[in-house]
């Protein structure tokens, strides 16, 4: 018996981990800088994201709250983040520790939060805020669950339907903020505690 929970459990991980390498290289994101090219996700890096219990972006929801939009299209491109719809000023929370790499605002984003995790491997993006958190700017360091700004509808967001944004990508070498791998946040954060 515990021959066959250890191999099956092994198989469900193998399994989850092959859903993810199936992230394509190029990103394609409409929020911010347009993407270049990234490496490809490793299983590692997989491993790492489970690794680190990142915790749900918006204040008072729960895992099963959450819905994978991640593959969607939009457009003649994929969506490669998750929309978390809640009223509008809700409080927005950092994921993991981590420091500001961007704030930016864009014509599509809005005002938008790129976070380095704490190993700079990977950039958490938050989009469509209503406003900042006061006094977050470039290079403030986050703690997991620390306030980063509050839901809204900035950018090309439908004015009656706050949401927040929120992406993961794997950063290349060049550790540059608008440049990665797109991940999907969907497991990770599904996986919340």
């Amino acid at each position: 018996m515990r021959w066959f929970s250890i191999r099956t459990h092994a198989l469900l991980a193998l399994s989850f981990a092959a859903a993810f390498l199936s992230v394509a290289a190029a990103t394609t994101r409409r929020h911010g800088p347009a993407p270049q090219a990234g490496p490809a996700v490793e299983l590692t890096d997989v491993a790492l994201l489970q690794s680190r219990n990142l915790a749900i972006p918006v204040e008072g929801l729960r895992a099963g709250d959450l819905r994978d939009n991640f593959e969607e299209g939009r457009g003649k491109r994929r969506h490669e983040a998750i929309d978390i719809l809640a009223p509008r000023g809700t409080p927005v929370l950092a994921v993991g520790d981590g420091r500001v790499a961007k704030l930016f605002t864009s014509a599509a984003g809005g005002l938008t939060v790129y976070q380095f995790d704490a190993d700079e491997r990977f950039v958490y993006y938050y989009a469509h805020l209503d406003r900042y958190a006061e006094g977050l700017k470039q290079g403030s360091a986050l703690k997991r669950g620390q306030l980063v700004g509050y839901v809204g509808t900035s950018g090309n967001a439908p004015k009656n339907t706050p949401h927040l944004h929120f992406a993961i990508f794997r950063l290349g070498p060049e550790k540059q903020w608008w440049k990665g791998t797109a991940v999907n946040p969907y497991p990770h954060l599904a996986a919340a505690r």
